[in-house]
């Protein structure tokens, strides 16, 4: 084990601890103004017609609680020295840290702010999910804790990218040029579908991405048919979106090329 590595893991557990906190503060529990409360109410689940509802965000717990897995995980002294864990782990941390930081700039009402912050996180994501990809994971705990968590975090920040980006532009006034709402609803869901198949595509039927995009799509369709915010051309189209990517992902997933097994040395 070399210093270098040591570092890496404290640097990976002192993110998710940061990461932690923002999510508490954001949650509104220290105090903070919830996140769908925060900066005029301009990420609620009422403000445009992308925004997911409500109950979408609980699958930040389950996120949470795999990053949190994930940084025990790779404190182990089995992973210590492993190439994936050595290319993930500082990635990994900065998109701890990008999280923390997009919960700040909306409860400092830095709204403009969070538009980049979230891009950026979500190109380390992709970055991230790409070094998954290239390394097979040690063992179904690595697969699960790992890749698992990575995929959810991916698919999750991919829907929240539209949906942020949307509240921002609609926070500063813009009136899509004329376009009605209800089409602007329909083109970016249509976007988000576009790029979670693209995922499929590219990992060959990964399930965590689709899982999670999938979801967060799911309760827009939700959202548009039962908040205040109604859009049934909303709700189609994300409806239609979620059942094409589920079997676009099947699809890929049982037809794509299973890895051969790694060789193994016989002693005699």
């Amino acid at each position: 084990m070399k210093q270098n590595d040591r570092l890496r893991q404290i640097a990976v557990l002192i993110s998710a601890i940061i990461a932690l906190i923002g999510a508490f503060i954001g949650s509104g529990a220290a105090g903070g103004t919830p996140i769908a409360e925060a900066s005029g109410g301009a990420l609620s689940a009422d403000a445009t017609p992308v925004a997911p509802d409500g109950p979408a965000f609980g699958i930040w717990s389950v996120i949470y609680a795999g990053l949190i897995a994930y940084a025990i995980w790779q404190l182990l002294p089995a992973q210590t020295t492993a190439a994936r864990h050595r290319r993930l782990g500082y990635p990994i941390a900065l998109s701890l840290i990008l999280n923390a930081a997009w919960i700040l700039s909306v409860q400092f009402d830095l709204l403009w702010a969070s538009v980049p912050v979230i891009v950026i996180l979500l190109i380390v994501l992709i970055g991230a999910f790409r070094i998954t990809l290239a390394s097979r994971p040690r063992n179904l705990i690595d697969g699960i804790v790992t890749d698992g968590t990575v995929g959810l975090y991916l698919g999750w920040v991919t829907i929240a990218t539209v949906a942020n980006t949307a509240a921002v532009l609609a926070a500063s006034g813009f009136d899509g040029f004329g376009i009605s709402p209800d089409v602007w609803g329909v083109l970016l869901i249509l976007v988000a579908g576009v790029i979670g198949i693209a995922l499929a595509l590219y990992s060959r039927g990964r399930l965590a991405p689709s899982a999670a995009l999938s979801w967060g799509i799911a309760w827009v369709a939700v959202g548009r048919l039962t908040g205040d915010l109604l859009s049934t051309p909303t709700a189609i189209a994300s409806i239609v979106v979620v059942i094409a990517l589920v079997l676009a992902t099947i699809i890929i997933r049982v037809r794509a090329p299973r890895p051969l097994p790694e060789r193994t040395t016989a002693t005699r």
